[in-house]
């Protein structure tokens, strides 16, 4: 998730082992993008017109983490699906994928997250903010801000709680405090606001985990932006 730039912000590692798809019918916005892209993070670019571009390309090193940015603009995610599902989940299951030239306000976020997107660069968006997102997203992070997520999160916490139940394993409580984690909230805010105990707040973040099978609170939230 966004967060404010710290002093580590000021000099990044270098991305000299990722490679970004810039994907979009616009090839000077493309090219230009990569240009700036490999300055700013190291990382190599490659541009195309459409994901067949990518799905003609070898995997020649398979451990190579890699990241898709796709032109959305003009676009609403009904335009933007068929094409990512006809390409199969496949390609989407060995890089990360993100949405840049986004129209505010066209609350896509969710459905876009539970179709496996990492972040969203909006059209308004300073330059800026693409190699902040992009070393977020290759570090495993969304890229959505923390009104999203809790949107994304929160929106449906009061509904179809005994189905979520049902298909998790999780408890209502732990279905409650894993919306809580989702958002950011620390163990000291869940315990006032749940009125318990932080080591009960402990107990219940340990069962989450082990029943949805991730290891850290980042891992717990992509889950649940996915699967709540």
């Amino acid at each position: 998730m966004k967060s404010k730039v710290s002093s580590k912000d000021k000099n990044p590692a270098l991305l000299t082992d990722k490679l970004i798809y810039i994907i979009g019918p616009r090839r000077l916005q493309n090219e230009l993008m990569a240009f700036f892209l490999e300055r700013e993070t190291g990382a190599k670019c490659v541009e195309g017109e459409d994901l067949f571009h990518i799905s003609n390309i070898n995997d020649k090193d398979t451990d190579q983490s890699e990241l898709i940015l796709w032109d959305c603009l003009e676009k609403d995610l009904e335009s933007c699906l068929p094409e990512f599902k006809s390409e199969g989940n496949k390609m989407f299951s060995r890089r990360f994928l993100a949405l840049f030239n986004v129209s505010p306000g066209l609350g896509i976020e969710k459905r876009a997250l539970r179709q496996g997107v990492r972040g969203f660069f909006y059209e308004h968006d300073p330059l800026k903010l693409l190699p902040k997102g992009i070393r977020a997203i290759f570090n495993g992070e969304l890229w959505a801000s923390r009104e999203i997520m809790m949107k994304c999160v929160l929106e449906d916490s009061g509904k179809d709680i005994v189905s979520k139940k049902d298909v998790t394993g999780l408890t209502p409580r732990e279905i409650e405090i894993l919306t809580m984690i989702a958002v950011g909230a620390k163990n000291e805010k869940i315990a006032d606001k749940l009125c318990i105990s932080p080591h009960t707040v402990k107990t219940h973040i340990y069962n989450i985990f082990k029943k949805i099978d991730v290891p850290n609170r980042l891992q717990a939230a992509l889950w649940a932006a996915k699967h709540l």
